[in-house]
């Protein structure tokens, strides 16, 4: 007889379009419901329920009415833009919304997400030949010298296309693939989190495996201003397991010191951290999932915090049992991003066996 044939979690075509969609989707923080509504269009088949709470936090769940509570989770949000002042000749200056970088925004094309629909613009950036200071050193871009040109010539015309103070700004969309397997784009941190534990969800459904437990997946908001929207749905939940998804940095390229970012490269496999709010136990669990199934893991270490959902979800109610798997990522927080999808596959084969091996039962007492 021959032996079955184990489940695949490769990205089909119909995947990868949905991550297209997704990716070029905006989901700036604190205004979500675009990636977030498409995001659950794409998972309701694969889910028993799905729910929504007040900022926007999407949850499908398989087995609901089961009292042993498992969470996967992403977040759905990306760094972004305010429109902070208009001035009178039509020039619209910004205040952040999560960690944007402002070295990269020059001569950038955006979207300004007005009342009355979005609105093109770019970075505005004079020539090399009219930019010098007193000192005729090259200036710098920072938030407070950078504005965007809508093609407007005053602010009324400004105003008359719907843009006012407190609309959000983003990039342009720009998923692409390149060569040997990468894929690119401006926020992978971290719609492909919200990308990977849905196909979690699609393998459950296609591969009829019944889990003893209620398997929560959950697409967080607000994570990139403080974990906002982990800490909310937490509580909520109150699970009592969480395997959190998100993105580490490819220290590979130039400029990263590994002495302090340690080794970690696109290609290699998921990485898997060792912190305080990581639980030892489970991240033990998770490691002999990968060594059984021959899932390639690199490893890494933060000092305090992680700096991802995680430590809302190990910190949340009565503590909960959480454990980070993050994906290798170059450039983070631009709008090339660059993942390897090798790491993707691997990172949601990982994330499918561990819900899979884990049971209500599965020891995670340090005692």
């Amino acid at each position: 007889m021959a032996k079955a044939k184990k489940p695949s979690s490769g990205i089909s075509e119909t995947s990868m379009n949905f991550l297209r969609t997704y990716m070029n989707t905006a989901s700036p923080v604190g205004a979500e419901s675009n990636g977030q509504k498409a995001w659950l269009n794409y998972i309701k088949s694969f889910v028993d329920t799905t729910f929504t709470d007040p900022y926007g936090t999407a949850v499908g769940v398989i087995n609901p009415d089961k009292s042993f509570k498992v969470v996967i989770e992403a977040h759905a949000d990306e760094i972004s833009w305010f429109v902070n002042y208009i001035t009178n000749e039509g020039f619209i200056y910004l205040k952040r919304n999560g960690g944007v970088d402002q070295q990269i925004a020059p001569s950038q094309r955006v979207i300004i997400h007005g009342k009355k629909g979005p609105v093109k613009a770019v970075f505005g950036w004079p020539a090399i030949h009219t930019r010098s200071g007193n000192d005729d050193k090259e200036q710098k871009a920072k938030v407070e010298n950078l504005f965007l040109d809508c093609g407007a010539r005053n602010k009324k015309e400004v105003e008359d296309l719907g843009v006012h103070v407190g609309a959000v700004v983003t990039y342009t969309e720009g998923f692409d693939e390149i060569a040997n397997g990468n894929l690119i784009g401006r926020a992978f941190d971290n719609r492909i989190g919200g990308f990977m534990i849905a196909e979690v969800a699609r393998l459950l459904k296609e591969n009829k495996k019944t889990l003893p437990y209620s398997l929560y997946v959950v697409n967080a908001v607000q994570e990139e201003i403080g974990l906002r929207g982990a800490e909310m749905i937490a509580r909520r939940i109150k699970p009592n397991v969480a395997i959190i998804t998100d993105v580490t940095h490819d220290t590979n390229t130039p400029m990263i010191n590994k002495n302090i970012q340690g080794d970690c490269m696109c290609g290699r496999g998921p990485a898997l951290t060792y912190g305080p709010a990581v639980h030892n136990k489970l991240l033990a669990f998770i490691q002999d999932v990968a060594e059984k199934n021959n899932i390639p893991v690199q490893l890494q270490a933060v000092s305090r915090s992680t700096g991802t959902d995680t430590d809302s979800f190990a910190y949340a109610n009565d503590g909960c049992p959480s454990a980070l798997i993050s994906i290798p990522l170059r450039y983070m927080h631009t709008t090339v991003e660059m993942l390897h999808k090798d790491d993707v596959e691997n990172t949601i084969k990982l994330i499918y066996e561990s819900v899979l091996a884990l049971t209500p039962k599965t020891n995670l007492s340090y005692f």
